[in-house]
């Protein structure tokens, strides 16, 4: 193709999710390009996009990328099992592929009057497996850490059986030397059996045992052991990995539905054999008033018109046809098919990883359809604004029963957010719990300043004020106070039942609030700003709340700074001895005096 679709970084990496996952690199015909992992799906992403130190290989593949598909994982763990999945499945020309991608590996259990534990890879043979792990340094650090707790042999048998005495693996305590009989078999046996519950996943008992055994030792005052079965407990938990990804032979295809703003997203995702082979968004052309349900029961007949579906299909959305459907989908599969919407255990977790990757789809989906220049222009066309506004600032306020208020304003441009315009205002003096005030005070800081400054270039075009008509109000009364006649205030509020895409927007000297459609992208630009200022806020007052939670009581008495403070907590041991200490011993305390001991001891006691 020579024209190539624009991919807006900006937009996509201000949407993309921070959680473990998986991100597919297309080109504009949609062949993947390359398929990688991440702890940090936005983190990562950002990488690409530097202006300055990609490589020459990164630089080559970006050129040709116009768009990103992510898959929200579980853990990284699980993204490592879908990359790899994905990998062999496309074989993008911009991954390393390995020679030796066509299996995973396992831990091999072997059947033998001692049996060995071993590291595996390849076709099978007789024993017992557990697996798959994501690569070989997986398999084989959980081999190192049950080779420490449960010291199961990992010896050659030609090795094993022509020992006379024991080898290094006893002295360094990573075995038991049953080869020279050091252990008898029921012993061997059990722990055996502790080693075969742990890697089945069936490990809360035996957790629950050694942190029993761990109490009784440390109670019996035997610290060394004690501490060795504290060691035990955190390698096995390290090594836990009960994965999302693999569970048994599981035949299952996964599909979630997510709506917003008169778009949606279908996620399926294939498990096979109990791994996640791949996944796929979809988003169908919807007619007016879609419900979820609609959406996904015509999704599903028409998705399996001309494809077998696996014994059991997960929805996350109950179906009023779903037994019409199952008999569809049964006979097109020449099987027994049941719809599931509220599995159990791991397949509840799947669905929940489809339910977030829809919502996560739909919302970059959403965010890349238009620019932000372009959303800019839609919102000038939508309240017939001349010219189009160049910068927006949003005011929010956020508190607990009236306590810490904290407001925030942020500011946004037609490239997005300019999040070193952003500010957070503590409000003070006002009555607990008056939004009102506190809109008020915010505004009237936020423009007497700018009014006494001047600064023109971060003069804002809209002044969104999240709340009705009572916010809106108390920002005008702050405006005709201070002359300002050129700035347009709206009152963004909750439309009824609180959903999003029925907001209400109020201007002032109009009786009636106006609407706009919840598919249009003058809604979504509004909402996402309204939505980061809130974000925002609430960021600002969990951490003046936290704060002020993790203040001594001691910084709360006039006259203990600092240094007052440190002698004191430096003198007694901690705030509990000086809590306890009386005026006569606060007043041995270098640098108090015996005024200020009396002082300190009332205010610790709620004296005076």
């Amino acid at each position: 193709m020579n024209s190539k679709r624009r991919f807006d970084a900006n937009v996509f990496l201000s949407h993309v999710s921070t959680l473990p996952g998986v991100y597919q690199m297309r080109d504009d015909e949609g062949k993947v390009l390359y398929v990688g992992k991440a702890k940090n799906l936005r983190k990562r992403l950002s990488s690409y996009f530097r202006s300055s130190g990609l490589s020459v290989k990164t630089q080559a593949l970006m050129e040709r990328v116009v768009d990103i598909d992510t898959t929200i994982t579980q853990s990284e763990t699980e993204a490592l099992i879908l990359e790899g999945n994905l990998i062999k499945a496309h074989r993008p020309r911009f991954n390393i592929l390995l020679r030796d991608d066509k299996s995973y590996p396992y831990i091999h259990l072997s059947v033998h009057r001692f049996p060995r534990l071993s590291f595996h890879r390849g076709a099978r043979k007789e024993g017992e497996y557990f697996g798959p792990y994501p690569n070989a340094q997986a398999a084989r650090y959980a081999m190192d850490v049950l080779q420490k707790v449960f010291r199961v042999r990992q010896c050659e048998d030609s090795y094993f059986a022509n020992r006379s005495r024991p080898c290094l693996q006893y002295q360094i305590e990573r075995c038991y030397a049953p080869c020279v009989g050091y252990i008898d078999d029921e012993a061997y046996a059990e722990t055996v059996r502790h080693t075969r519950e742990f890697l089945n996943g069936r490990s809360e008992r035996l957790l629950d045992e050694l942190t029993q055994a761990m109490s009784e030792a440390s109670e019996a005052q035997a610290y060394e052991q004690a501490a060795m079965l504290r060691d035990q407990l955190v390698e096995l938990r390290k090594v836990t990995m009960k994965q999302h990804m693999v569970s048994g032979e599981a035949d299952v295809d996964v599909l979630a539905v997510a709506t917003a703003y008169g778009a949606a997203c279908v996620q399926v995702m294939f498990y096979r054999d109990g791994h996640n082979v791949t996944a796929q968004a979809y988003f169908p052309k919807l007619p007016e008033a879609s419900t979820p349900q609609d959406i996904l029961s015509a999704f599903i007949t028409q998705f399996y018109h001309q494809r077998r579906a696996p014994k059991q299909v997960l929805i996350n959305t109950k179906l009023r046809e779903a037994p019409v459907l199952a008999e569809f989908l049964s006979v097109q599969s020449e099987h027994k098919v049941s719809l599931t919407d509220k599995p159990r255990d791991t397949r509840r977790k799947w669905l929940e990883m489809a339910e977030d990757n829809a919502k996560q789809s739909l919302a970059l989906k959403l965010a890349a359809n238009m620019a932000m220049q372009q959303r800019f222009d839609a919102l000038a066309e939508a309240f017939a604004l001349d010219p189009t506004p160049e910068r927006i600032e949003c005011f929010d306020i956020s508190h607990t029963q009236g306590a810490q208020t904290v407001a925030s304003c942020v500011v946004f441009d037609q490239r997005g957010a300019l999040k070193s315009d952003y500010r957070r205002y503590n409000i003070k003096d006002i009555t607990p719990g008056d939004d009102f005030a506190a809109m008020r005070q915010v505004v009237s800081r936020r423009y007497s300043k700018m009014q006494a400054t001047g600064d023109a270039a971060k003069r804002p075009d809209v002044v969104l004020i999240d709340g009705g008509k009572g916010q809106l109000r108390q920002a005008m009364d702050v405006f005709n106070d201070l002359g300002i006649s050129d700035i347009l205030l709206i009152g963004v509020a909750k439309g009824q039942g609180r959903k999003a895409g029925l907001e209400q927007f109020w201007f002032p000297d109009e009786p009636n609030p106006r609407m706009l459609p919840p598919d249009s992208q003058a809604m979504q630009l509004i909402v996402q700003i309204r939505d980061e200022a809130h974000r925002f806020a609430i960021g600002g007052h969990r951490q003046a709340r936290a704060k002020q939670s993790r203040r001594s009581r001691l910084e709360q008495i006039p006259g203990i700074g600092a240094k007052r403070r440190q002698a004191l907590l430096k003198y007694f041991g901690g705030l509990t001895m000086v809590e306890q200490a009386s005026v006569d011993d606060l007043a041995r305390v270098p640098g108090i005096s015996a005024t200020l001991a009396q002082e300190i001891y009332d205010s610790l006691h709620d004296q005076g």
